[in-house]
């Protein structure tokens, strides 16, 4: 019924994509680092609109094949937007959230190329608690087939060889390796904003450490409507979505593995974040 009236849906908005808004920013990931807790909050805000059936479209990483239109189809009308913005005399902003933009190899370009101006959002978090996490979540959602963590990590690089320089060579391939296995490669999070950063610059980058947005999300929100040039209005409500339970306990030896091979890339970070990343505090 879900994929039903989804399709619907875009059937409806192909027929009417020039009156149809465009995205203003896009919550870019990264993944399993409360990108689910910002778009709800942000998407109760009175002048966020968000896509008409799903909070990620996934047009610039595994949808790109599709032209433009597709993509405007999934966003609310333009006659919404300018309904509110007569309302409460502000603009109205439209966004989605696909946490698989960070990490695409040809994301950024496509982002770049086809929304001039757009804003993005990045929440990151200790890389090790988010490998962990991920890796869980593909095993619940069956992209998973290796119940043992430690051994995804070991498979993981012969998993990924060679399949971003595929990607970047055939821009329509997909896949499932790339998206699904990157635990450690995707909390390399310095490498990945500073390829978006030659591409869209960096005053349109905004950067958020999840565990302070977790800890304290309203001066944490206060930071992302500043950013987007939105005033505050009214009290969301901040809530923890899509968390995994942990099967077991992580042994000592493999968090100081991965403690030491993501030293240098979190100190990387601070350039972005302004501070120390909390999870190195």
């Amino acid at each position: 019924m879900k994929r039903s009236a989804h399709a619907v849906s875009l059937t409806t908005g192909m027929l009417t994509t020039r009156a149809r808004i465009l995205p203003s920013f896009l919550i870019v990931g990264a993944q399993r680092c409360g990108t689910t807790s910002l778009y709800r909050a942000l998407s109760r805000h009175p002048l966020i609109v968000k896509p008409v059936l799903r909070k990620g479209v996934h047009y610039f990483d595994v949808s790109y094949d599709h032209d433009m239109s597709w993509y405007q189809a999934h966003f609310p009308l333009k006659a919404t937007a300018q309904r509110l913005q007569r309302r409460y005399g502000h603009r109205t902003q439209a966004f989605e959230s696909s946490p698989y933009y960070l990490f695409h190899p040809l994301a950024a370009a496509r982002i770049a190329w086809n929304l001039p101006g757009v804003k993005l959002i990045a929440l990151v978090r200790d890389p090790i608690e988010r490998a962990a996490s991920a890796h869980a979540h593909e095993l619940a959602r069956g992209f998973e087939t290796e119940p043992s963590f430690e051994r995804a990590l070991d498979m993981e690089s012969a998993r990924l060889a060679g399949e971003a320089e595929r990607l970047r060579e055939s821009p329509h391939y997909l896949s499932h390796a790339h998206r699904h296995h990157a635990y450690v490669a995707r909390g390399r999070y310095a490498e990945q904003l500073n390829r978006m950063e030659l591409l869209v610059g960096r005053d349109r980058i905004l950067v958020l450490d999840s565990g302070a947005f977790f800890r304290e999300p309203d001066p944490v929100y206060d930071r992302v409507l500043e950013f987007l040039g939105l005033p505050r209005m009214g009290d969301p409500v901040f809530e923890v979505h899509n968390a995994q339970p942990r099967t077991s306990e992580m042994p000592l030896s493999l968090r100081q593995r991965l403690g030491a091979h993501f030293a240098p890339w979190d100190a990387l970070l601070q350039q972005w974040l302004g501070t120390e990343p909390s999870w190195r505090r």
